[in-house]
């Protein structure tokens, strides 16, 4: 399994369209996590939008350094969350070229980092729900306890109903 995935630049473009409020914008993305985190390279190094956390983070000086890091058993579960990568694969969760392992609850909205809370998304619709749920609660003080979430009725032909926020809903 190939846990440091790589998606065409259109893909690349409109995932990290909701996540501009990072800084992302002035960044090329050189690949990306099983779950949907992304490497991007810039005039300061190697930078790692991290989808768990809702933040960008300086990681590597070069290219070079990245490789070094991601052959080794401790950066690719550092940086690539390998161990648990594997574990999803090995549940029979296995990923088409164009998807990613995504939380069925996502953890900032109180889900586990677990195999039994992931699930198989689209790379796009995935970097997108994330990089949105992160923008609105990044504000909200810690520990702050989030009881609901709904789509406008639009939305709800756009955006998937399982995954991220919950179970399925209709």
């Amino acid at each position: 399994m190939d846990v440091l995935r790589h998606f065409s630049s259109d893909e690349y473009a409109q995932a990290l369209g909701d996540w501009d409020w990072t800084g992302v914008g002035s960044l090329s993305p050189v690949g990306a996590s099983a779950f949907g985190d992304v490497f991007l390279t810039g005039p300061d190094g190697i930078s790692m939008l991290d989808t768990l956390e809702g933040r960008l983070v300086p990681v590597f000086v070069d290219r070079q350094e990245m490789d070094r890091a991601l052959a080794t058993p401790e950066g690719a579960d550092r940086f690539l969350t390998a161990g648990l990568a594997v574990a999803a694969h090995e549940r029979g969760l296995v990923l088409e070229p164009h998807q990613v392992y995504a939380y069925t609850v996502h953890p900032v909205l109180g889900g586990t980092v677990s195999v039994d809370n992931l699930e198989v998304l689209d790379f796009v619709v995935w970097l997108s729900l994330t990089g949105q749920l992160h923008e609105q609660v990044r504000g909200l003080a810690p520990g702050t306890r989030v009881t609901g979430v709904s789509f406008a009725p639009d939305e709800l032909e756009t955006k998937p109903r399982r995954g991220l926020f919950g179970r399925r809903s209709r």
